[in-house]
């Protein structure tokens, strides 16, 4: 195995190791040598507007950011240089990066990008904006960030980041550079969390196996003895399928316990934003205008309750997720392909499902789970989709 002092990738020993900015981006050796180039200064390798893809975990707002600090850094990535850690913190002023915590990034928010990106470097080398949820934009969000695409200023750089090609329109996607992802390997996974995060060797291989490779995943289930009972929670759900009662009421404690999590999550900033606006609005004193002040209080909370109820979904997905590795399980055992399972500590209930099923039935499963997925992204609402889920799930053939 070789290791680097600098920014660049050397090949060696048995595998490649990423240093400077790059040093996050595990098993994306090929991706991140096509960056260098492109922050070096090969005119052959740059864009002023990038699309990058890939699965969950394969790292694609990391690559932005990574790049984005490449583009300042004088030596290419660095990683330890002012321009680095300020691009790398968000504290760079010639870095923006957009995460939206709503369902979609609407066109104002769109515009106000736009404004940015027809503005010259303060202190930096380019103009870099990163949008890591290109996916979600408005089709008039799209429209109003193409003209910038199309022609954009001197020094500007876009940054767009999104699960595949598809999920961009065809406008913008045709107009940037493509660079794919793949996901990471569960041994390099495992390895930087021994190696980086000092997890011993058995959590570090279970972490890694059971997020499949995505690497902030895998430290969750490593770090949080709570990640990892709610994930067995979900896993426990298959057998108990037995009768509709017993799908409904899974149906129900999977939506109630995704909903329970979001609002624990957003519950202490929800809190410090609306103590924060109240304060900037003079609430209590003398010189406070209730009518506009509630106004601005309201539309907090309505933010709000679009950041919590995308969480929501985003913890639904992640038990899909659990769901469609445990029958891909299944499906190894019924074809005895000899592929490592995901849940090898499940074994026993993993082959008893097996025996009890025919492959038809599993596959037909994992397209429930699918179904189910594009029903939420249809804004179906998340208690009818799981439960016509369930259903499907325990439905006997």
């Amino acid at each position: 195995m070789t290791t680097t002092t600098g920014p660049r990738a050397d090949t060696g020993g048995d595998r490649t190791v990423l240093t400077g900015v790059w040093a996050d981006l595990v098993g994306q050796e090929h991706a991140v040598a096509t960056l260098q180039r492109a922050a070096r200064g090969d005119r052959h390798a740059m864009s002023h507007a990038w699309l990058i893809t890939g699965p969950p975990g394969s790292g694609r707002s990391n690559a932005a950011r990574a790049f984005a600090a490449a583009l300042q850094c004088p030596d290419g990535g660095c990683g330890s240089c002012t321009e680095c850690r300020t691009a790398l913190s968000g504290a760079h002023p010639d870095v923006t990066v957009v995460r939206t915590e709503r369902l979609s990034i609407g066109v104002d928010e769109v515009r106000e990008l736009v404004r940015r990106a027809a503005m010259s470097p303060t202190v930096g080398r380019r103009q870099v904006l990163v949008v890591e949820d290109a996916d979600r934009m408005t089709d008039s969000g799209a429209n109003a960030l193409l003209k910038s695409v199309e022609e954009p200023a001197p020094r500007t750089v876009w940054l767009l980041c999104a699960p595949t090609p598809d999920d961009v329109v065809i406008t913008i996607r045709s107009r940037s550079r493509a660079l794919h992802l793949r996901t990471p390997p569960i041994a390099a996974v495992a390895e930087i969390l021994q190696t980086r995060d000092g997890f011993d060797p058995v959590m570090a291989s279970f972490a890694a196996r059971a997020s499949q490779g995505h690497i902030g995943r895998a430290r969750q289930l490593a770090r949080d003895e709570g990640a990892r009972e709610r994930r067995r929670a979900i896993l426990e759900i298959p057998p108990r399928l037995t009768d509709l009662g017993a799908c409904l009421t899974a149906a129900q404690n999977l939506v109630d316990a995704a909903a329970e999590d979001s609002a624990a999550a957003t519950a202490e900033l929800d809190a410090k934003e609306t103590a924060e606006l109240s304060e900037a609005l003079g609430m209590g004193t003398r010189g406070a205008k209730p009518r506009q002040a509630q106004a601005a209080l309201k539309d907090l909370g309505e933010q709000q309750k679009a950041r919590q109820k995308r969480l929501q979904r985003d913890a639904v997905d992640r038990a899909l997720t659990e769901l469609t590795a445990y029958y891909r399980d299944v499906l190894v055992v019924q074809t005895g392909s000899g592929a490592p399972l995901v849940n090898e500590e499940l074994a026993g209930p993993v082959e008893a499902l097996a025996r009890r099923s025919a492959p038809e039935d599993t596959l037909r499963r994992i397209d429930a789970l699918l179904e189910c997925r594009t029903a939420l992204e249809g804004n179906v609402a998340p208690l009818l989709a799981v439960e016509a889920m369930m259903i499907a799930l325990g439905r006997s053939r």
